[in-house]
């Protein structure tokens, strides 16, 4: 009776043991599950415009420490093109044009890697905004321990470095609107926004989503560019609008960790 009752109890004995393994294994593959899943397009109109917000903060730091653009390469095209036409003026062209070249690069890397692992995985807009959290980290650290540069016209490597990293990790909010098919929103340009906004035959009308989102990209972007110059002008420096940025890009890691998968994989 002994050994039959010693029986019955031990599958009870491994049995929390068995359900912690099978709860974990639950876990993982509903992680899984959530990560391969493809974002859902309803409101992600928000997290590009919020990247509006970003831009400003960085694009206005930088040209007012480096006297280069890290975002908007119409300026930097412009920069250049006076550069090559009266090099002798100031060095200013040859940041824009590191700028330029290393934001082409970005796009060229960010664009495959949206291609070849489907571009709204959820995994995969993570990964890329993960990546340029890092380079815009990397670049604030760099400012940090270099300290500013002595003057506008400085190129050592620690300015043409952060420029590189910040306008390398640029694109990539560029190639999200691109793969979320909001092309009107590119997260770092605004005239042709400018042109679609009062071009609007219903610029007047009460409810106009497009209207609506073509009116907030400028107001944020102007948001952010008057924190960046804020910093600019500060004991913090560029340095401070860079830390700000990479947090910035940690939230919207976050913000498509909890977005809501596709209508269409909600289905199936």
């Amino acid at each position: 009776m002994a050994e039959a009752h010693g029986d019955e109890e031990t599958p009870l004995l491994h049995h929390p043991k068995s359900n912690r393994k099978s709860t974990a294994a639950s876990f993982l593959s509903r992680w899984r599950t959530h990560l391969m899943a493809d974002v859902s397009r309803d409101r992600a109109d928000l997290v590009i415009l919020f990247c509006y917000l970003i831009t400003g903060l960085l694009d206005s730091a930088s040209i007012s420490v480096w006297g280069s653009f890290v975002s908007m390469q119409t300026g930097n095209t412009v920069y250049f093109g006076l550069g090559l036409a009266s090099p002798a003026d100031s060095t200013r062209w040859i940041k824009s044009g590191v700028s330029l070249v290393s934001f082409c690069l970005g796009s060229l890397v960010f664009s495959r890697f949206h291609r070849v692992y489907s571009p709204t995985r959820r995994w995969v807009l993570c990964v890329s905004f993960i990546i340029q959290n890092i380079l815009t980290a990397t670049a604030a650290c760099l400012v940090t321990i270099t300290g500013p540069p002595a003057g506008k016209d400085e190129i050592g490597w620690q300015v043409l470095v952060p420029i590189a990293l910040v306008a390398f990790q640029s694109c990539g909010q560029a190639v999200m609107s691109r793969a979320l098919k909001y092309n009107a929103l590119t997260s770092v340009v605004l005239t042709s926004i400018y042109c679609d906004l009062f071009s609007d035959a219903e610029l007047f009308v009460l409810r106009n989503v497009e209207r609506d989102r073509r009116t907030a990209a400028p107001l944020l972007l102007l948001m952010g560019a008057f924190v960046g110059c804020r910093f600019a002008h500060s004991s913090l420096g560029v340095a401070g609008a860079l830390w700000t940025a990479s947090v910035l890009k940690a939230v919207v890691v976050f913000m498509w960790l909890v977005w809501p998968a596709g209508r269409d994989l909600e289905e199936r």
